[in-house]
């Protein structure tokens, strides 16, 4: 084998392995990764909440901005993601190339905005929210350190992007694991203080965030440099930036990032609803969020794992393949939700104790749970399906279906539901949220299906 036929062996192999066995090789290494970045959530915020109810309550308020951090990276990674696989796909390397380093430009100009941000607005942000002083004080340090050092989370997600657009998704893994562990050793000794370290509360958790991220950056650069043969990073091509490329990132991107961070702008309401009953509904809320990342995030494995499989085929104009990975990530990804419903179903109680849950957080929170877990009977082909849409091209499609479960549909049910003034009313707005996503997505996917046959 030449040594051009070595580079293209990773990506290659997305276009003649054996589908089913393509998704699994690549979804695994993702899985298990995103599973682990689903416990260090859990495990922060667990360590959170032993400080107090009122510190669990301000990292809850403060994750709508987390959210946006993420949405950003994520969404701008989705863009170049699919690119970068459709012109490898299309054997256009050196485009692929200016893509990677156009990737890295963008991931500077992200974390220059949020340092800003953070720098100036995170005690305003928190101003917002009327709550009491001392949940307004926790959250605005933790707010502060994480979006001034989020230079590590941008950095991270932008390599590992690069990693899987190419078909290696084992080194990803490792990076998500590293920072995962070092994030929740480092959050034990800097929340409580332990050995030679001084007792930093809900700084120190935000801290232990921001240093893991940042390791998991260094080692993705590594593995990238070393492994990565198909990409070639150039320093002062990163410095270079194509507005061609940009905007092709952002024609697929921008309708990924808008996805995610509609997230944020639903947090953001539902805790204002919710703080309008007590900080209590608003603890629940957050243990929930982080609890169904558990479920969640195997199926954002999936999606990393689908974008580069289908994208690929696409370049290279191979319908057939695109539809097996489409029906093969939907089976595995409703099998993921169907065993996320029965653990909320079953064991509420269980799960809030995990938070240090007072018996009223237990009254508020195990009906909530049960109700909102609802959502994981449609959840399972709606997030399959959005990233299908991403990887084809149709990012708006994406977009629909957020805007139709998120804004559309929940805030102005949520809100509504409120008014009767009965909290668990509140709750149901999520499934009934989800189920209108479902049927638009149902009828976006039919209309694709039969426009590409």
């Amino acid at each position: 084998m030449s040594e051009a036929e070595k580079k293209g062996a990773g990506s290659a192999r997305m276009g003649q392995m054996p589908v089913h066995r393509l998704f699994l090789t690549m979804s695994l290494p993702l899985i298990i990764s995103m599973l682990v970045q689903a416990m260090y959530n859990v495990v922060d915020s667990i360590f959170v909440s032993q400080i107090s109810e009122d510190a669990l309550s301000a990292v809850s308020l403060v994750f709508p901005m987390q959210n946006l951090m993420i949405a950003v990276a994520t969404g701008t990674g989705v863009g170049y993601n699919a690119l970068i696989s459709r012109r490898l796909g299309q054997k256009r390397g050196k485009e692929a190339d200016d893509t990677a380093n156009t990737a890295f430009f963008l991931l500077l100009c992200s974390y220059v905005v949020f340092l800003i941000i953070g720098i100036l607005f995170s005690d305003r942000f928190m101003a917002v929210q009327n709550t009491s002083a001392v949940i307004a004080e926790y959250g605005a340090v933790y707010m502060r350190i994480v979006m001034c050092v989020s230079i590590g989370l941008f950095g991270q997600v932008t390599i590992e992007r690069l990693l899987q657009s190419t078909g290696r998704t084992v080194l990803p893994m490792l990076t998500q694991i590293t920072g995962a562990v070092i994030n929740i050793i480092f959050d034990a000794v800097l929340i409580f203080g332990l050995g030679p370290f001084p007792e930093m509360g809900v700084a120190g958790a935000a801290a232990a965030t921001v240093f893991g991220q940042c390791v998991a950056c260094v080692m993705g650069l590594i593995f990238n440099k070393k492994y990565n043969t198909e990409i070639h990073l150039n320093l002062k091509e990163v410095f270079r930036p194509k507005k061609e490329i940009i905007a092709e990132i952002y024609k697929i991107g921008i309708p990924s990032i808008i996805m995610v961070s509609l997230t944020s702008v639903m947090t953001f309401g539902m805790n204002r609803i919710l703080i309008g009953f007590t900080s209590t509904a608003v603890a629940v809320f957050g243990a929930y969020t982080k609890l169904q990342s558990i479920v969640f995030m195997p199926l954002f494995g999936m999606n990393n794992a689908l974008v580069p499989i289908v994208s690929y085929n696409f370049g290279a104009s191979k319908k057939d393949r695109i539809f097996q990975a489409y029906k093969v990530g939907c089976m595995y990804g409703c099998g993921f939700m169907w065993i996320g419903l029965l653990l909320f179903q079953l064991l509420p109680r269980q799960l809030l104790g995990f938070f240090q849950a007072s018996e009223y957080m237990m009254e508020v929170g195990v009906p909530a749970m049960r109700i909102m877990s609802l959502i994981f009977v449609f959840a399972g082909i709606s997030v399959i399906s959005g990233s299908f849409f991403q990887a084809m091209g149709k990012s708006i499609n994406s977009l629909i279906v957020s805007l139709v479960r998120q804004m559309i549909v929940l805030l102005p049910c949520a809100y509504l539901l409120s008014r009767m003034g009965e909290l668990q009313l509140v709750w149901m707005s999520l499934p009934i949220s989800e189920l209108a996503g479902f049927a638009i997505t149902v009828v976006l996917i039919v209309k694709l299906f039969r426009r590409l046959k």
